[in-house]
């Protein structure tokens, strides 16, 4: 086999001829390098975030007791049904190692990579929960899911760094389609017909194994990483495709829900609110289908574009504008919006928490991790930012406790979830945020 740019790998499956085409390899190229050469099983334990923009009115907010049974400030009242299945975590602090504090950035990037922000709208880094969906994620229909309720695509913090974010689905509707239309696979049905289009894919792929081996053993060891960084990804590829091939197990909870119908989707609060919980319904089913383990749902974004009906102020405009009242100490109209994410979250939990599975629910064996990406917008603090998780994971975390982190990096929590997600590693982190410290207090 002459080696070309337009060399494939070829096979022959079910007596059709394939070929699956090859990435630029080093093989191809001249000596230097800038020329072609030659012309049944347990029940699934899910991982999400929940991000909600611009924190909180701190002293209305953070427990003062630490450990079980802690008490309730105002904004967090809404949890109260909640609260034995939901840990609060304060008092941990993103070191910036002299970068500069970039507004509605650094806080949340600094939780979910464990890194300093380099820029606007990027991250630095892989996201923690891209890595736990690497390890959990490849079995079901969607890898991830991120949802924006405010109907921003760009509303996430979801990606695998180098300036790549995984966008977000922003309409109900859209969403219903995407979940429940064409390719959906409902587990409790009495039959299935495996997609002739996906079978023809997965042929391909599995046609060529034989010639790649020979193949490999002609390349230099540079070219072999990268053939073997491309075969990682088709392989990834086979066994989505391998998901659509197999009949599900039946799943206690599936329910195929009603389609939404085409809503407005803007930032007045009374919208979010309701796309929220459409979306919210959705996702839940979703996972209870065994659809995706994975999600990210943002109820807002960074710098809250949240506003009322009837108002062109925002929520971020209130939080640099309201004054803090003297005699509550705190701002009242920026408490309303936080009132009302808060209600959000406990929405949210509690649709999980309906789905049953097994002696449990769906919450039960789910890790949801909650958090926002600023302590006090006023002064865009980015210590202390408030985070919550909800679930035990099937078990493996403790709840309904207070944890305070006495000033310790953030980047310990996202190591925690990591590794209870089952993800190998030991220490995560850059610079002053590298710790291999996990958070044994939440630990069974």
């Amino acid at each position: 086999m002459t080696l070309t740019r337009r060399t494939a790998l070829k096979g022959v499956m079910q007596g059709a001829a394939i070929a699956v085409g090859l990435p630029l390899l080093d093989i191809f190229l001249d000596v230097n390098g800038q020329a072609m050469a030659a012309t049944g099983a347990p029940l699934p334990i899910r991982f999400g975030t929940w991000f909600w923009g611009l924190g909180v009115n701190p002293n209305q907010f953070f427990p003062d007791k630490v450990g079980a049974d802690y008490d309730l400030k105002p904004e967090l009242a809404p949890i109260k049904a909640f609260q034995k299945r939901i840990n609060v975590f304060s008092d941990f602090n993103i070191p910036l190692d002299g970068k500069p504090n970039l507004p509605h950035t650094s806080g949340g990037v600094g939780i979910r990579t464990g890194m300093a922000a380099m820029g606007e709208g990027n991250l630095p880094g892989p996201s923690f929960d891209v890595l736990i969906g690497d390890q959990i994620g490849t079995k079901t229909r969607f890898r991830s899911l991120e949802i924006s309720s405010t109907g921003d695509p760009r509303n996430s913090l979801s990606g695998r760094g180098n300036g790549n974010l995984n966008p977000s689905e922003t309409s109900p509707a859209a969403l219903y389609t995407r979940l429940f239309g064409p390719g959906f696979r409902d587990p409790n049905s009495a039959t299935f017909v495996p997609d002739p289009q996906v079978m023809a894919r997965r042929s391909v792929l599995s046609g060529i194994t034989d010639q790649r081996k020979a193949f490999e053993a002609r390349l230099g060891a540079s070219d072999k990483q990268h053939l073997d960084q491309y075969f990682t990804s088709l392989r990834q590829l086979e066994k989505q495709l391998d998901v659509e091939l197999t009949k599900p197990e039946p799943m206690q909870g599936c329910v195929i829900p009603r389609r939404p119908p085409e809503r407005e989707i803007n930032a007045e609060i009374e919208n979010v609110v309701t796309n929220h919980q459409l979306m919210t319904d959705m996702l839940v089913m979703a996972m209870a289908c065994d659809n995706t383990r994975v999600f990210n749902m943002n109820f807002n974004n960074g710098a809250s574009s949240l506003t009322r009906i009837g108002s062109t102020i925002t929520h971020h405009q209130l939080t640099h504008e309201e004054p803090l009242d003297n005699r509550l100490g705190y701002q009242p109209h920026v408490t309303f919006f936080v009132d009302k994410i808060m209600e959000a979250w406990a929405y949210f939990v509690g649709a999980m928490d309906s789905i049953r599975e097994g002696d449990g629910t769906l919450l039960d064996n789910s890790l949801v991790f909650a958090h926002s990406e600023t302590e006090f917008a006023k002064f865009h603090t980015i210590d202390n930012i408030p985070m919550m998780t909800a679930g035990s994971a099937g078990g493996r975390i403790k709840t309904g406790l207070h944890i305070a982190g006495e000033g310790t990096p953030v980047s310990r929590v996202g190591l925690t979830l990591q590794q209870v997600m089952g993800v190998s590693v030991d220490k995560w982190g850059a610079a002053s945020m590298e710790t291999n410290k996990s958070i044994s207090e939440i630990l069974v």
